[in-house]
Order: structure tokens, then sequence, then C-alpha cells
């Protein structure tokens, strides 16, 4: 009786008492290389990883971890196995897909890519599904085998540009094995956007390292891959709550190093794209880093000659601040001054275009700091002889509230308008910029016709002055030049210098 009762006791297993011995390690954790972390090695030939049941190397996951843990069959599909073995098998086809494949055989190369790309494929669709697991040895590989495939080093083409920095007409460079990339990518998203998956776990493996690593890869020349890395470095961001001044700050020092620096990189457009949805939801008032970020990157990044590249996502992070805080509109409309284009055209275009964003959320008292340094700038793209900038900037006046700006302050904005419309109707060679230029005098003339005919006597004056100034000139020139004729010619000979012995020995 007693026999038959300790037997219904339950024992202790042995796979308990190895990991309980393995406890004391748990404060052992993977390290991570510059070169990404390495993962188990499987062997050369495809049937040594295919074992049906095999202990994972301590080289992947620490002994605390994986003690008395064994990884599956990679080949087997998971519904074959049982649910506590799905997510050994789920690590057994992470470990599988760290193998990166040699150029010396191609046969089996094609034969390795081929088993990889098929168990992406799987691990996708699991993952997808909502039946992985995510407990630590798991999140640990899926960080490892992401560290492995997706972290390189670029070639030189992949950072050169052209001469100018100007990579608007270039055609787009695309990555030949970015089929099996793509799955990567897809995975690590799908991995950051899971559900139950354990935060405080996952921030040690998808830790600051890996992060700086995923943002070196901006730098990659096909759009594809940066589309992704925007996707999945915005996901981050979201969720890893511990990472974001991290994220701010290395976004914020690779946007210095284009700016004061190199003037080259390939994922501007994406950070900014990322940085816009950050400053959407900076909290008020803004944080004292958060405008110098605006003053010392943002301002500035519109000197390059590549600004074309990135400036609808720049215009939409620098309206983002401004809505957050109207009283930057003067710093905002300062710093475009400042880097005003003088001969490039198109840039022209498109800083008018971004000064009629901000001037609709600037307030009265701010505008009226900043208006005749602002409206001498426009009065010079009035008079451009690139009809298009003409145009733009006449296009002003059918902005409602830059028009209320400027009848409210029309005492000092129309004196300096009225001088560049002159000009443009008696000079421009464009009959699109000539009639825009009468219908902008009508639309003035309107507001304020005494102010208006003011101005008109006043340019009169200013031209009468001219002109005597430029006849009091021409005599005077004239006068010098008759009273130099009036002397002989000898007069005017200078005798030549006897040369002189040399005091010094050469």
């Amino acid at each position: 009786m007693l026999k038959q009762f300790l037997r219904k006791l339950p024992r202790k297993s042995q796979r308990s008492d190895s990991f309980d011995s393995a406890g004391t390690d748990s404060g052992d954790r993977i390290s991570n290389s510059d070169d990404g972390v390495q993962c188990t090695n499987f062997g050369n030939k495809i049937s040594s990883r295919l074992r049906v049941v095999k202990r994972v190397s301590s080289a992947v996951f620490p002994a605390s971890i994986m003690a008395g843990s064994e990884a599956v069959e990679p080949n087997l599909a998971f519904n074959d196995v049982s649910n506590p073995q799905r997510s050994n098998l789920f690590i057994s086809k992470l470990n599988l897909c760290c193998e990166v494949s040699s150029s010396s055989d191609p046969d089996k190369t094609t034969a390795e890519q081929d088993l990889k790309r098929q168990t992406l494929v799987e691990l996708v669709d699991f993952v997808s599904s909502g039946s992985a697991k995510f407990n630590e040895p798991a999140i640990a590989a899926m960080c490892k085998m992401c560290a492995i495939n997706l972290f390189r080093v670029f070639p030189p083409k992949y950072r050169s540009n052209t001469a100018s920095g100007e990579v608007d007409d270039e055609e787009p460079m695309f990555d030949p094995g970015w089929s099996s990339l793509q799955l990567v990518y897809d995975l690590l998203l799908r991995f950051i956007g899971y559900n139950s998956l354990d935060v405080k776990v996952a921030k040690k493996y998808l830790d600051h390292s890996f992060i700086l690593r995923l943002l070196d890869l901006f730098e990659s020349e096909d759009p594809r891959e940066r589309d992704c890395l925007k996707t999945i470095l915005h996901g981050i961001y979201g969720k890893f709550t511990v990472h974001r001044p991290f994220v701010r700050k290395t976004v914020s020092n690779i946007i210095y190093s284009f700016v004061y620096e190199t003037e080259r990189h390939n994922g501007i457009a994406e950070l900014l794209e990322i940085f816009g949805s950050i400053i959407s939801g900076f909290a008020l008032p803004l944080k004292e880093e958060h405008k110098m970020f605006l003053c010392r990157a943002l301002i500035p990044i519109h000197k390059p000659k590549s600004v074309g590249a990135y400036h609808q996502q720049l215009t939409y992070c620098v309206v983002q601040f401004v809505d957050k805080d109207p009283k930057l509109a003067n710093s905002v409309i300062t710093g475009l001054l400042k880097y005003w284009p003088i001969t490039n055209s198109q840039k022209e275009l498109m800083f008018i275009s971004e000064l009629e964003e901000i001037l609709e959320m600037t307030s009265m008292v701010d505008f009226q700091k900043i208006m005749v340094p602002l409206f001498r700038r426009i009065a010079c793209c009035l008079n451009s002889f690139h009809y298009q900038v003409a145009e733009r900037a006449h296009m002003l006046w059918n902005n409602e509230r830059v028009l209320n700006l400027i009848r409210h302050n029309r005492q000092v904005i129309f004196p300096l308008i009225f001088p560049a419309l002159e000009r443009n109707s008696q000079n421009h060679w464009n009959q699109t910029v000539l009639n825009l230029t009468k219908n902008t005098r009508k639309m003035m003339f309107e507001m304020d016709e005494e102010l208006l005919l003011a101005c008109e006597r006043k340019l009169e004056e200013e031209n009468s002055q001219l002109n005597e100034a430029t006849e009091k000139r021409k005599l005077t020139w004239e006068r010098l030049e008759t009273a130099a004729g009036v002397k002989p010619a000898a007069a005017n000979i200078v005798p030549p210098v006897k040369p002189t012995a040399c005091p010094v020995a050469c």
C-alpha cells in the first residue's frame, strides 16, 4: 500500500534539476559585438542541421536561460509538433536562418537560400497567426537572427553622391538580396508590434546597440529598405518608451552630421518623417531640448543643395513646431531669410511655399517683428526674372491670412512692395507676371488708395532725385575729363628713374 502511494507522488525531473542548477548564472548576459551577435554554428552541411533533437549552443543563449531546453528539428512544420514544443521549434528555425551562405559552392548556396527563405516565410506566418510565445530565449534568438541578416556595412558606392549633392534626378539603387531582407524586416516588424511581447524582457536584447546599428541602415540606397526601417523605428519609439530619449538623440546626431559635416545621407527624408510624428506628440510647454533641435538642426538643414529630396518632410516638422508654439514662427522665418537661396530658383519656390504655411500660423505681434526684412525679400522675389518665382510671390496675396497681415500693416509694407511692382510693370518680360502685377496693384489700391498714391509720389521723387544725382555725377566726370585734357602732354610724362646700384651684394 505504501509503495503504491509513493509511486503516485510527482518526481522532480532532471530537466528542472539542470535548470535550477544553472540559476546561479542568471547574471550572465549576451554581449553584442560591433559586427552583431554570433549565432549557433550548425555545421556546413544542411543534413547536420536537421537532426531530430539537439542541444542549443551556449554561444547563442546564456546557460541560465537555455539549460535543459531542446531544439526541435527545424524542417518540421509548426502544426506537426505539440504546443509545448512550438517555442523550441521557433527557436530552431530562427537559428537556421542565422546561417550566412558562402559563395564557394553555387549549388549549395542556392539550396541554402531556398531553405532559408522558406523558413522565414514559415516564421512570418507563425508570428502573424498570434500563436507565438515570445519568452526570453525566443526574444534573444529573434534579435540575433535579425542582427546577423540585417546589420552590414555598405560599400563606398552606396555613400557617394554627386559633387553638388543634388540626388533628386538619380535612379535609386535596389539591393539584389531584397527578397530575403524583406522577410527579415517583415518578421522584425511583426515581432515589435506583437501584443503579448514583454517589453521589459525585450529591451535587454533590443538595446541601444541594436537601435544604433538599425539607424546606420538608413544609409541604404534601396528606398524599400529605408521605408521598412522607418516603420520599424517608429514602432520601437512607440512601444519602448525607455529608448525614446536615445532615439531622439541619435537621430539628432545624424542630422547634425549631415548639416555641418557631410551633407550626404540617403535617409534624411525618412528620419525627418519619423521626427514629424514624434514632434506632433510633444507635450506643452515645449522642452528646451526640442527648441534647440529646431534652431540647430531643422532650420540649418534648409541650407544643403539636396533639400528638395526631403523638403516636404522638413516643412511638416517645422509646421508642427510652430503649431505647438506660435512664438517660434519668428525664429523660423528669420532662419529662412538667413538661408534664402539666391541663385537656385527651385529652392526659392520651396522656401516661398514653406513661408506661406508658417505665415498662416503667425500672430500679428510676431509678424510685426520680422515684416520689414521679410517683405524686402518678397520684393526681390516679385522682381525675379525667373517667372515661376515671381508668380509664386504674387500668389501670396491670394492667401486670406497673409492678406490680412498685409492689410493691418500696410503703412510699412506698401512702401517696400510698391517700387518692385513698378519695376515689374516697366521691365518684366513675362506676360503672366505683368498681369499678376496689375492685379496686385489693384488690390493694394482697393485697400488704401491714399497710401498707394503717396507711395507713387514718393517713388517719383526718389526717381527724380536719382536722375539729378546721375546727371550731376555725369557733369562732374565731364569737368574732370576736360581739366585733364587741358594740361600739356609733357606735364603728364613722368621722367624715368635711373637704376641705382644694389647696396647688397648678390
